[in-house]
C-alpha cells in the first residue's frame, strides 16, 4: 500500500473511530476492551487496503463487528472456566454536559440494564441485536459474520430482543433536574440514616445490583427495605454528582480515593434501579473524568 494511500485511509478511520468505538461498547461492555477491538481493527485494516471498497463506514463496521464476536467466544469460554460475573462498564461523565467523546457511546442512550442483559446473550445473539436494532446493519451483511443464513441472523436478534424488552424501564425520566432531584434525596436519606425518607424516594419494586470486584458474583437486592437496608452513608464519604450512562448518577470518594460509580434509573419520582460498582481500580479508570 502507498502512503498516500495509507494516510487516506488512516485519515478516514480516524473519521469513523467514535463510531466503531461505539459499536465495540454495545458488543462488549468494556470500554477498554472496546479500544483493544478497535485498535485491532486498525491493524488488520492497515494491513489489508481498503482496495475497491464502496461502503467504507460498513466495511469497516463489519470489521470491528468479527474482532468483538471472537474476543465475546473467548471470553465466553474464560467464563466457563472462572465464573466471571460483573456489571458492565458504564460511561462515566460530569454531571451537567455529555463530553464529545461520550455523545456517540450513548447516542441510543442505552442504559446499563439494557449492558446487562446484552452479557447473558450468546455472542450471536448479541451481535445479531446489536448491529441490527442500535445500528441499522441489514440482516444478510450480518449473516455471513455469524455463519448463519439471513433469515437465522434475524431469529438471532428476535430472540435477543424478547430478553431486552423484558428489562426495558418504562416511563424512564428523561429530565435531568428531576433525575438529580431524586438522586440528591436518596444519598442525603442515606446520610442521615433517614429509612423513611430512603423508602419514600425507592420504588417497592426497586432492585440495587452491586458488584465488588473479580472473584465475587454481583449480588442483587429486590425491593424498598431490603435496598433501603443496604443504603446506609459511610463515614467521610464525598458523593461526586456525575453522569451514568447519561443520566443522574455519582461517583463516591472516600479519603480522597475512588470508591464507587453509582447509576440511577428514575420513574415517576422514585429510583426503580441502582447499579453500583464497588472495585477501586475499576472506579478510578471509568470514573477519571470526575475524579
Amino acid at each position: 500500500m502507498h502512503d498516500s494511500e495509507s494516510e487516506w485511509l488512516a485519515e478516514r478511520f480516524e473519521a469513523h473511530r467514535s463510531h466503531l468505538r461505539a459499536v465495540a461498547y454495545r458488543m462488549l461492555g468494556s470500554l477498554p476492551e472496546a479500544d483493544d477491538a478497535v485498535q485491532d481493527a486498525w491493524l488488520r485494516v492497515s494491513r489489508a487496503g481498503a482496495g475497491e471498497v464502496e461502503n467504507l463506514g460498513g466495511w469497516l463496521t463489519t470489521i470491528v463487528a468479527r474482532v468483538c464476536l471472537n474476543m465475546l467466544r473467548t471470553r465466553d469460554r474464560r467464563r466457563e472456566e472462572s465464573l466471571e460475573d460483573h456489571l458492565p462498564d458504564p460511561v462515566v461523565s460530569p454531571a451537567g454536559e455529555l463530553q464529545p467523546e461520550n455523545e456517540a457511546l450513548l447516542a441510543d442512550s442505552v442504559g446499563l440494564a439494557l449492558q446487562v442483559v446484552l452479557d447473558t446473550l450468546s455472542p450471536a445473539e448479541r451481535l445479531s441485536f446489536v448491529l441490527h436494532d442500535l445500528f441499522e446493519l441489514p440482516f444478510d451483511e450480518i449473516a455471513p459474520m455469524v455463519g448463519r443464513s439471513s433469515e437465522a441472523a434475524r431469529q438471532l436478534a428476535s430472540r435477543a430482543r424478547r430478553r431486552v424488552r423484558g428489562v426495558e424501564i418504562q416511563g424512564a425520566d428523561q429530565d435531568p433536574r428531576r433525575q438529580r432531584e431524586v438522586v440528591d434525596a436518596f444519598y442525603r436519606a442515606a446520610r442521615d440514616g433517614d429509612l423513611a425518607g430512603l423508602i419514600a424516594v425507592l420504588d417497592p419494586d426497586v432492585v440495587l445490583r452491586a458488584d465488588y470486584g473479580p472473584k465475587r458474583p454481583v449480588q442483587v437486592f429486590r425491593g424498598a427495605e431490603a435496598v433501603a437496608g443496604q443504603s446506609r452513608g459511610i463515614p467521610g464519604a464525598e458523593v461526586r454528582p456525575a453522569l451514568v450512562n447519561g443520566t443522574a448518577g455519582a461517583v463516591i470518594v472516600v479519603r480522597g480515593r475512588p470508591f464507587a460509580v453509582m447509576g440511577f434509573s428514575v420513574v415517576a419520582g422514585r429510583i426503580v434501579e441502582i447499579d453500583v460498582i464497588v472495585d477501586p481500580a475499576r472506579v478510578a479508570r471509568i470514573a477519571a473524568s470526575v475524579l
